[in-house]
């Protein structure tokens, strides 16, 4: 694609009337020879925009070599620049030039001339049918420029008008048919589409020039062709002709032109491939079965700073629950607003370990397969597992058709490719895997300049690694016109990518509804399923963790085997503990010793039954053999039989004991080596969380027994990786179907002996197809938590340093990693849990790790109580209430030992009175430990007062700790408050509803967001008009009879919008301001609300007569407005402090303040520094001064006053400040 600095619209003067030019004889000259085809205007591919038109060119005969080389070779022809051509006297195109009768072709050709409006192969002419002399070679491609229009004629035989559709870029083949006898077909533009006919225009791709064998495709042309045979949603075919069927749950796609068969059959191919091999969400759980519909909502972002002008970062802003529901999305909503606005294409999703982000992403994956997402024609889903492979042997082909996931083998890659980087705005790309936004930020660094060239001049070279591939993709430098769909955990920082991204998204999670249609799918039967919803219900804490999908799916394995909530598990650890307990009962690895042992006993059973057979054997021989009475034989038979048996039952009983003896035998050996194992899991789960992995590396201690267990009981999941090179292009040309099996066969069996040759760690990088990974984050933390809490190679020291809230300034600024958070939570929940249970985990003696115990528990008791906890951030803090809470409940029972309620105890002793949880996210289980902490407190005497804002805290766990005795005060979110309001409102509960009125505080109230502006007003309006609704009861008329109390007491109020989103809502500002009677602090600065907003303002301090401090600064504030608000100010009898500075105040403003400061008593500080007021506005200042006897300060320089004019003021009166 190349750029033309010339308008290449400008084509001279044109005459009037191009009739005479549309004659039969100079269409002929035209379409026979090459003067469209030489000319670069219209055959140029400097213009992003153009047509194409294929014409037929005549058939060979011997002889005529020279016309064969012209056709061969026309595409091959040397560019020409624009001015040359402008002085070749051989190109007649231009108007001013004049035909050149020489140059005509003979009449033969007009004769072989005609028009066909197929675009496949398939509708080219058969040489058998047309005729004698008809052609057969491939039609020559026409470049028309858009802006080359011809008129029409009047009707006539030897004339045909044909309207063309209007197309963008206008890419049309219009191959020329033979017949004996054709008229003269000329190209017009058609005018607007009507109505009845509605034909979605084609797009352009980045201004890139489309291949011939291959057009740009249209919105929705592949997918819309692509899955007709698989989705019902359109079924009418799209032509240019009929009418589009409007599909209800998308828009309709548009038609497609030429579009190659190749690529058409590998888009269904991929559908088809990936509606199969996406499905699994996990083990026994797929998206058919088992999916339940989750919603995303839409994160905005603040620039940090107070000056948001120079302040370049972002920050992502922590949603109430109210705003939180309005905000909500689908997931098809997810590449565009729900206004229907522009689409979005840098999309950052967000989501805790275990909230369903990849299982999203598969989702959506399904729902291109089945014509949901009809805007995209490819789907490559590429995962952040590939890092590992750092060899340079990939090229952007490889990476898209081989290496991302639910992708077929192509066997046509140059085709599809081509496609892909054609129509690279209908590719969505999406990157899973990444664990932190740190994972990004580091791609999202400058690559070397000399990287990011050969990346653009040659991306199919195979020379570079996935890393430098995923950054190039990431940083727009390949394929800059596609839609990126980037899920991370919302962790750490990341100021490139904040920059970067245009829609925000965090998954949800799961409300109790979701909850219960989830256990109604995984509990197909309906006494099992109430049986499990009501030992859910009856455990506060399990119930709340279902809020989480992976954990939500973990407490349903082990509600799979619980009959009474009474041996469920009440923490976090005991959960984890009891699914892997759990998953190695049921996995197959303990079937292998019991199979050792039934052998061995089956074999020792067949000896004794041979044995027993050849005794009787003997003994009929010998009853032969002796010739005696009746009698006595018979007498001597049955004594025989009976000693047989008493034998016979001795020896079972010796058999069933030592088949016990084996079978013991047998389990201890399994345990111990179940043991060894687990120790040798949860040191690789350590070495992952340190390396913040969940990726397995191969090494000495990774064994094949340790990966047979792992994989048999779950803990591990194999990832499929294929690294197997695409068949090129070239290499299958001329091949059909069975030709490219064999040859893909082919590729197959030669990598395999490839690989034979190599050692473990050389295939791994190059030819394994598949990496193991821990396939559940929260068992690889507590496997981790295990190492740390019972492995004999922690010592005491090394444990230690491992624990939470270690001194040191990097400790208290570098935030922790989640999966760091949940093993050291689970290490400190290990060592207070159920002896008895966590025999299983450990290779001590009884003695030894009671004695283990002990020790580390006094470890962590002396950790916690050294704390300082006014040092702790609101994150530390919080953390620290999980980690009491998991160490002071055991998985049964529920009792407490001495050391879990020792810390209990004393954290809830030494919080701080104003408990801050300001910018932290609480998500239901962290609202139960907190809940549970200030119960303790308030058994202890303790009362506390809350500030939650910005903590996105649901409308439910507000209830639960607003409810509680010992808060005497708390901050929230105040739409989520007037919902909370309005819930007890209409429960009845007014107990609860005249404690949570009187309780809230929002003193001091600083307006950063849009929103705060919004509720306040919704606020004041309530207290006001001393309802809480148009529509509530009158039996809590009594509650709101004083207002409400948190706008009484509000004192001060800082507007903090900034200069453009300030502005908008300054009007609710003007409206709510009267309410606000026992106001003293008012900052308005940088709102920029000018004489105008003056005036407003000035209306509204009549109601302000508690206003201490105003604050008006950088509000361009002109000489009108500051006499308005002369005129208030000195009726406001207790303002001391007044700031205008850098406003617009000139010598006429100054006159006027200068006449109201002996009126203001209370004023002790004006500042108006940097104005526009010259020496005279100064010197009536300073002569006011002089009749002010209270006011401290004056501050009132600017390069307009004179510094001899200032100076002289200064010795004057030494209250005149320079700043």
């Amino acid at each position: 694609m190349h750029e033309v600095d010339q308008d290449p619209l400008d084509f001279g003067v044109l005459p009037d009337d191009l009739s005479e030019f549309m004659n039969d004889d100079y269409l002929e000259y035209l379409l026979g020879t090459d003067v469209f085809f030489g000319d670069t205007l219209l055959n140029c591919e400097e213009f992003g925009n153009f047509g194409d038109v294929g014409v037929t060119t005549e058939q060979p005969c011997p002889g005529s070599q020279d016309k064969l080389t012209t056709k061969n070779n026309w595409r091959k022809r040397k560019r020409v620049s624009w001015s040359q051509q402008c002085t070749d006297e051989k190109t007649p195109f231009r108007p001013k030039r004049q035909r050149e009768a020489g140059t005509m072709q003979p009449e033969e050709a007009r004769n072989e001339a005609a028009v066909n409006q197929g675009t496949d192969a398939e509708s080219e002419p058969n040489p058998e049918k047309t005729g004698v002399g008809l052609t057969t070679t491939p039609p020559r491609i026409l470049h028309l420029h858009p802006s080359i229009q011809f008129i029409t004629i009047p009707d006539a035989p030897g004339y045909q008008v044909i309207q063309t559709v209007r197309l963008s870029p206008p890419v049309i083949r219009l191959p020329l048919p033979n017949t004996a006898a054709t008229p003269t077909y000329i190209f017009v533009p058609s005018a607007s589409p009507p109505c009845k006919h509605q034909v979605q225009p084609l797009s352009p791709v980045d201004d890139a020039v489309a291949p011939v064998q291959m057009s740009s495709s249209p919105p929705g042309s592949l997918s819309d062709t692509a899955s007709k045979a698989m989705s019902p949603i359109c079924t009418s075919p799209i032509s240019i002709r009929n009418k589009m069927s409007p599909c209800k749950q998308s828009p309709p796609p548009p038609t497609v032109l030429d579009v190659p068969q190749v690529v058409k059959d590998y888009i269904l191919e991929v559908k088809s491939h990936m509606s199969q091999t996406c499905l699994e969400m996990e083990e026994g759980l797929s998206l058919t079965s088992h999916y339940v519909d989750m919603q995303v909502s839409q994160r905005e972002t603040l620039r940090s700073g107070k000056n948001t002008n120079k302040g370049l970062d972002k920050e992502l802003i922590i949603m109430g629950d109210t705003d939180r529901q309005k905000s909500l999305l689908g997931h098809r909503q997810i590449f565009g607003d729900s206004n229907g606005g522009n689409s979005k294409r840098y999309i950052l999703l967000l989501g805790n370990a275990g909230m369903g982000k990849t299982t999203l992403m598969r989702k959506l994956c399904l729902d291109w397969t089945r014509a949901c997402i009809p805007q995209f024609d490819f789907v490559f889903l590429l995962d952040g597992k590939t890092l590992t492979l750092t060899k340079p042997m990939y090229s952007l082909q490889t990476l898209l058709l081989n290496l991302s996931s639910f992708v077929p083998h192509c066997m046509d890659p140059d085709a599809v490719y081509a496609q892909i980087l054609a129509a690279s705005k209908r590719v969505l790309i999406i990157f899973d895997g990444f664990v932190e936004l740190r994972d990004y930020e580091v791609l999202l660094q400058t690559q070397e300049k000399d990287l990011s060239t050969s990346l653009q001049k040659d991306n199919k070279a195979e020379s570079y690694t996935v890393r430098q591939l995923y950054s190039a993709i990431l940083q727009r430098v390949l394929l800059p016109g596609c839609t990126l769909l980037l899920t991370t955990r919302p962790r750490g920082s990341a100021s490139q990518l904040l920059r970067r991204a245009d829609s925000f998204l965090e998954v949800c999670g799961f409300t109790p509804a979701d909850v219960e249609a989830y256990m109604s799918l995984y509990f197909p039967d309906p006494d099992h399923r109430v049986s499990a919803l009501d030992c859910l219900k009856n455990c506060s804490y399990l119930h709340l963790l279902c809020w989480n999908p992976g954990l939500c799916r973990l407490v349903c394995l082990v509600l799979e085997h619980s009959k009474t909530s009474d041996v469920l598990p009440r923490t976090l650890t005991g959960l984890c503990h009891r699914v892997l307990c759990s998953k190695m009962e049921k996995g197959s690895w303990g079937t292998h010793p019991q199979a050792e042992v039934q052998t061995q006993i089956s074999l020792h059973s067949k000896q004794e039954a041979q044995k027993q057979s050849m005794s009787n054997n003997q003994l009929k021989m010998c009853l032969k053999e002796t010739p005696v009475r009746k009698s006595r034989a018979k007498v001597f038979t049955c004594s025989r039989i009976r000693r047989a048996r008493g034998a016979k039952k001795k020896e079972t009983e010796e058999n069933e004991v030592a088949e016990e003896e084996m079978k013991s035998v047998g389990r201890e050996v399994h345990r111990t080596e179940e043991k060894e194992l687990l120790s040798q899991l949860s040191s690789l789960a350590w070495e992952g969380v340190k390396a913040n992995s969940s990726v397995l590396t191969r090494g000495p201690t990774f064994t094949a027994k340790l990966k047979a267990f792992g994989l048999q009981t779950g803990l591990f999941l194999s990832h499929p990786m294929r690294r197997r090179q695409v068949v090129s292009s070239a290499e299958t040309e001329g091949g059909g179907r069975e030709e490219r099996d064999e040859i893909k066969g082919g590729v197959e069996k030669q990598d395999q002996k490839e690989n034979r040759g190599r050692t473990d760690d050389e295939s791994f990088d190059a030819s394994d197809d598949h990496i193991m990974l821990w396939a559940n984050p929260f068992l690889q933390s507590y496997l981790a938590g295990v190492h740390l809490s019972s492995s004999r190679a922690v010592s005491d020291r090394t444990f230690h340093q491992a624990l939470p809230f270690q001194s040191g300034p990097k400790a208290r600024r570098r935030p922790q990693r989640e999966e760091l958070d949940l093993t050291q939570r689970f290490a400190v929940g290990l060592l207070f849990h159920n002896k008895t249970e966590l025999q299983r985990l450990h290779t001590y003696t009884e003695t030894s790790f009671c004695k283990m115990l002990v020790s580390k528990q006094a470890l962590v008791t002396k950790h916690v109580e050294a704390l300082s906890q006014g040092d702790l951030s609101p994150a530390q803090v919080l953390e620290a209430c999980h980690y009491v809470y998991e160490a002071s409940f055991t998985c049964a029972d529920g009792n407490r030992g001495r050391g879990s309620t020792r810390l209990v105890a004393h954290l809830a002793a030494n919080l701080p009175e104003v408990l801050s949880f300001h910018g932290v996210p609480l998500n239901p289980p962290d609202v139960f430990t907190v809940q549970k902490v200030l119960e303790r407190g308030g058994n202890e005497g303790r009362s506390f007062c809350l500030d939650l804002e910005d903590s996105g805290i649901r409308v439910s766990g507000l209830k639960a700790l607003v409810g509680l005795n010992n808060i005497n005060t708390y901050r929230a979110c105040i739409a989520d408050v007037i919902t909370l309001w309005e819930q007890l409102e209409q429960s009845g509960e007014e107990g609860l509803l005249r404690g949570a009125v009187s309780k809230f505080k929002i003193h001091p109230l600083k307006v950063t967001q849009v929103c705060h502006a919004e509720h306040l007003a919704k606020l004041v309006n309530i207290h006001m008009h001393k309802r809480l609704s148009d529509s509530s009861c009158t039996q809590s008329d009594s509650i709101w009879a004083e207002g409400v109390p948190a706008v009484k007491e509000l004192h001060k109020l800082e507007f903090e919008l900034g200069p453009e989103k300030g502005a908008l809502y300054l009007p609710k500002l003007w409206e709510l301001l009267p309410g606000l009677h026992n106001l003293q602090h008012l900052d308005l600065e940088n709102s920029k609300i000018r004489d105008t907003g003056s005036e407003k303002l000035a209306d509204a301090l009549a109601s302000l007569c508690s206003l201490e401090i105003l604050n008006l600064s950088q509000n361009c504030i002109g000489d009108h407005g500051v006499k308005k608000l002369a005129t208030k100010l000195r009726y406001l009898p207790k303002l001391h402090c007044l700031s205008l500075y850098s406003n617009v105040i000139s010598d006429e403003g100054a006159e006027s303040l200068a006449a109201v400061l002996p009126h203001m008593v209370s004023l002790t500080d004006l500042d108006v520094k940097y104005n526009k007021l010259t020496d005279v506005g100064a010197q009536s200042l300073g002569a006011s001064l002089r009749n002010c006897q209270k006011i401290k300060t004056l501050r009132m320089w600017n390069q307009c006053i004179p510094y001899g004019v200032f100076e002289r003021l200064q010795l004057q009166d030494s209250r005149i400040l320079w700043h």
